[in-house]
Order: C-alpha cells, then structure tokens, then sequence
C-alpha cells in the first residue's frame, strides 16, 4: 500500500483517524509466502498477534493458539471451530474448560481442541474436567510445553513424570511437545532449542517407551520494524530453521506456531496532525493519536525511527530534500513521555495531514496502555479486495475507567 491510497479513503470520509488498518490481501499473501519457503510443516496462528484476523484466514492457516478464555470466546463468535483450536496459556481454570464443553456440546462441535499443559496442576485439573464432560472412554489430546527456563511450561523432570505415568490420566491422550521461548530470535538460538527438544524426545522414547507425534514450535521469528537496522533475510532465516528441523531424529508432525512473522507487515497505524508548534527551537506535531495506541518491540525512548509514510512518500525523505525540517511527533496524552518518534525528517507538515506508521499488524492494537486518560479506543479497519470495512467502531472508554 502506498499513501495515496489512505488519502482517498480519508479524504471521502471511509476512512477516521486515529485507527488501524489491517490489509488482509498482504496477510494472506505473508501466509502464501510461509506456505511455499515451509511446505511440510503445519501453521498455527498465534492469535494474541492480532485477534482483529482470525475470521479472514480461517482457511489460510491449521489452527489458532488461544490464550485466554476471552481470546477462546472470540475464536467462538469468529466461528472457528474446536478441532482449530489450541488452548494454552499459563492460566487455566477448570470453569473454563467446563464451559468450553458446553459451548461444543450445545452447538455441536465434531472436533475438539488440543491442550498445552503448563503443569503438573493442569494435568490433573485438566483430567478430572475431561472426565466430568465425557465420562469413561472420553479424550483429549494434549502437549507437554517444555519450560525455556521461564514461568513458562514443565521442568524436563515433570515431563519426563507425566509420560512415564501417562496411564494415570486415562482421560486425555499425551500426543508431543510445545516449546515457545521468546520472540526475535536469532537462528542459533533457534537450532539449540530444536536440537535441545529433539533430545528430550529421543529419551521420552529409550526411557518410557513412547513416541511423540506432534512437535509445536513457536520459533520466534524476528520482524523489521526499524530504519537504519539490518533487515531480516527472511529466506535465509527460514531456510536455516527448516534445516534445524528436518535434521531431528524426531519424525512426526511438526507445527510451527507464528504470530508477529505473519501479521505484522498488514498493519498500519493513520494518525492526523492537530497541531503543529515550535518550543524553544524544537518542533513538534501534536497527533489526535499517540503512544498508547502505537507500540513497536524494541522502541526505546522515541529514538529509533519506524517505516513511516507522509504525504511525499517513504520517511525519512531522501537527503537534502527542499524544505526538510525535523520534527518531534507526539501523541494526545498529558504525560511528555507520549513522543512516538523524534525528530523526523518531514516535508511542510500541516493541520489535518495524516501520517501512517507501518508493521503495526501484530500487538499495537491491544497492547498499548489504550485505557490511559480516558482516550478513545480507535477504529479499525480491514482492507481486502479494495475495499475498507470498519469492524470496530471508536469507543469511549470512561465507562472502563470510572463504571
């Protein structure tokens, strides 16, 4: 996309600001791109990304890693069914679960979901609810998470347990492994976890006679949200992992869990400028957006410059352009930390000129402090086939600040 194309959708009205449009061709496409450099291995959307775009790729990808019980009950209204789910998280009750069932009993579900088990507690709770809901000879698949060294997951001496008395929980059906560690990694990083989880495998199989059939992998993949930083090679990185996991022993299915590698690039973030001002030599411009609302992994203090677009194209312009100046963009909070980028090379920015930040498809929408001074939540908007459809209006957020 291009800026002349949030322009018309500005300019005829379709399109308010502040809001997020997310593009879901280019997403469609990222996922087509994953598809052909991965062809073996099943894709699982991380769904914390961006939950704005499960129901446009509920075909495109294997299934959806869910949460939260609130990230399932959207995956419900989405119409995404139970066979597409993975529930994880570290956090899991057994009312949730208990309504889980109902939900599929009471509309019918021919699937369920699989479940990651982040401890030994889980398992157990987990048992007992799979028993409640199904009763003798009922099943639920499961993983094991391996712990990365984190609050995440089982110690390898937990897992080792569970298996070796997997005959204890004759409700659910033990099926591999999930690990997921962190995000932005590098491959090395990569090929010892894949190697460390190919190990622990191995002695699954010498010590308690079973073989896994599933290995989820959440990589981690790094995404480029910076100029003046080295760009991923995507391909190469790819190749790297697929490397890794084509040389494990191990020879079920794997899964590989994404969510910011694959949503990141649809999203752009369209603020308009309110004001414009000059404080003692320094000039700013005041957006009716702002730091709560747009939020970059690795941004520190405003000092590193995001893909942006302006009205004259890519920013930064290209050097020594007519009329440059630089320019501090700020947000609408009352606190001097709501600056999103310093000193931007811009070109005569005016009142009610809109700026677009790019790569903002993953978290921005949900992970910026959004509740702080009772701002309004923005718009967003799905972008598909040329054409704009607002999927949520701005909303007031007093009454989740006051009652």
């Amino acid at each position: 996309m291009n800026f002349s194309d949030f322009e018309k959708y500005s300019k005829n009205g379709l399109l308010r600001t502040p809001s997020y449009v997310f593009n879901i061709d280019m997403l469609k496409d990222r996922i087509g791109f994953l598809r052909r450099m991965l062809p073996d291995y099943e894709i699982i959307y991380a769904m914390k990304a961006n939950p704005f775009l499960i129901s446009s790729i509920r075909e495109e990808v294997d299934s959806f890693e869910i949460c939260s019980p609130g990230e399932e009950r959207i995956c419900e209204k989405a119409g995404i069914p139970a066979g597409k789910m993975v529930l994880s998280g570290v956090n899991k009750e057994a009312e949730d679960f208990a309504r889980i069932f109902t939900w599929m009993k009471d509309h019918e579900q021919e699937g369920k979901p699989i479940c990651t088990v982040e401890s030994m507690n889980h398992m157990a709770m987990l048992e007992e609810e799979v028993s409640k809901a199904y009763g003798e000879g009922g099943t639920m698949d499961v993983l094991l998470r391996v712990t990365a060294g984190n609050q995440f997951g089982l110690d390898e001496e937990d897992v080792v347990t569970l298996v070796r008395e997997r005959a204890s929980y004759p409700h659910l059906a033990i099926r591999g492994l999930q690990l997921y560690s962190g995000t932005q990694k590098k491959l090395r990083s990569m090929e010892k976890e894949i190697a460390a989880v190919d190990a622990l495998i191995s002695r699954l199989e010498a010590e308690c006679g079973f073989a896994a059939e599933i290995f989820e992998y959440g990589p981690g993949l790094p995404v480029s949200y910076f100029r003046k930083e080295t760009p991923v090679d995507e391909e190469a990185l790819l190749a790297g992992m697929k490397a890794a996991l084509s040389a494990m022993r191990f020879n079920g299915q794997i899964t590989l869990e994404m969510g910011r590698f694959l949503a990141a690039s649809c999203g752009f973030y369209v603020t308009r400028v309110m004001d414009k001002k000059v404080n003692r030599g320094v000039r700013y411009l005041i957006m009716d957006g702002g730091i709560h609302q747009v939020n970059y992994y690795g941004q520190m203090m405003a000092m590193k410059l995001p893909y942006m677009l302006s009205k004259d194209g890519e920013v930064p312009l290209p050097s020594g352009s007519e009329n440059e100046e630089l320019w501090s963009v700020c947000g609408s909070l009352c606190t001097v930390s709501d600056v999103i980028v310093k000193e931007v090379p811009l070109h005569e920015p005016e009142t009610g000129d809109i700026l677009i930040f790019e790569n903002v498809g993953a978290y921005s929408v949900t992970e910026g402090i959004s509740l702080f001074l009772s701002r309004d939540l923005p718009r967003v908007y799905l972008l598909e086939r040329g054409t704009l459809r607002e999927v949520r209006t701005k909303i007031n957020t007093e009454e989740f600040n006051y009652g």
